[in-house]
Parts: C-alpha cells; structure tokens; sequence
C-alpha cells in the first residue's frame, strides 16, 4: 500500500506537472493548494475548466490510492463537475477532497474548489475503480 509519507514526498508525476501542492493527504482526506498560473488560464485570464478537473482528479486518485488494498490500482471511469466562479490568474485554489464512498469495487471521492478567500469555484465529483 502506498503511505502517506510517498505521497507527500513524491506526488504523482501530473501533480508535479499542474505545479499541485499537497498540504494534507490521509485516507479520509486530500487537501492541495494550486496557484493559478497563465498557462492554465483560458480568456479572460481564469483558471479553465480542463485544470480545474485536472486538480480535483488527481485529489481523488490520491485519496484512492491512500485507501487500496496491498497490489490495487486505479483509475477514473466517471467524474461530474459544477463550476460555481473563476479563478483570476495569480490567484491560489485549495482543493479539498473527501470520500463519499469507499467499497471493494469502486470510490467515490467529492473536491470543493475555493478560493484562498472561500470562494467557491467548482465541486467535482468523481468515481475510481479500483483494479
């Protein structure tokens, strides 16, 4: 089983990517701060909703994988957002993500998108299976 102590040192190689900083990461939690940089703007200069999603995935995939059995894997079959505001560039987000459900098949994890101010930008619901 992966710990949480991989995690935080060594995300997963698209969190590195999108620039996600883990802040919190344990089975019953995920939490990440992202800094909205231009290239992950669309126009006007707001966070795009690809990024968005992007973020609350790999909140969920993480938070899987800090619940899989010894040998498991994972992967995303069905994810629903609701975007609710922007995120100007410069800005930061916090993603916050919880368990819905955690089964023997299938996870179901829910990211709050704020901003630093509370804010709200989207909610992500996604489902993991689990392989």
């Amino acid at each position: 089983m992966t710990t949480v102590e991989e995690i935080l040192a060594d995300p997963l190689p698209f969190a590195k990517h999108l620039g996600l900083k883990i802040v919190e990461a344990t089975p019953e939690r995920v939490m990440a701060e992202l800094e909205v940089r231009p290239e992950l703007c669309t126009r006007p200069a707001v966070l795009h909703g690809g990024a968005a999603m992007a973020f609350a995935d790999t909140l969920g995939a993480i938070g899987t994988i800090l619940n899989l059995p010894e040998g498991a894997g994972t992967t995303t079959i069905e994810s629903k957002t609701n975007f609710l505001g922007p995120a100007p560039a410069g800005t930061t987000v916090i993603g916050e993500c919880t368990p819905v459900h955690r089964g023997r098949r299938t996870m179901v994890w829910q990211t709050k998108i704020t901003t630093k101010e509370g804010r709200a930008v989207a909610l992500v619901t996604q489902t993991q299976l689990v392989l």
